[in-house]
């Protein structure tokens, strides 16, 4: 059985961070490009960074330079260093796997807000 457990989130005030984390079970980490994914309410959800498994990442251009993809494949943990948040961040932020097949955790919420 595959899981996806996302933990991290909470509530921070404008230009604080957060650090998410993703556990992966259930699957050959090392094997699955590791994504970072958030929706907003009333939004559809978007990508906001993804992590090969050689560890080359990419961002969506909003949080390049405040957002830090990571992965430790010897955890199975992939995480997600946010600073400098901003209002525009709060949504709820899902870990995703993809590889021979696709994963979604259940999320976690993150909410920036003086």
């Amino acid at each position: 059985q595959v899981q996806l457990v996302e933990s991290g989130g909470g509530l921070v005030q404008p230009g604080g961070s957060l650090r998410l984390s993703c556990a992966a079970s259930g699957i050959t980490f090392r094997l699955y490009v590791m994504g970072w994914y958030r929706q907003a309410p009333g939004k559809e959800r978007e990508l906001v960074a993804t992590i090969s498994g050689f560890g080359s990442p990419n961002y969506t251009d909003s949080v390049k330079g405040r957002f830090t993809i990571s992965r430790d494949n010897a955890k199975n943990t992939v995480y997600l260093q946010m600073n400098s948040l901003i209002p525009d961040d709060t949504a709820v932020y899902y870990c995703r796997a993809t590889g021979v097949s696709d994963y979604w955790g259940q999320g976690t919420q993150v909410t920036v807000s003086s």
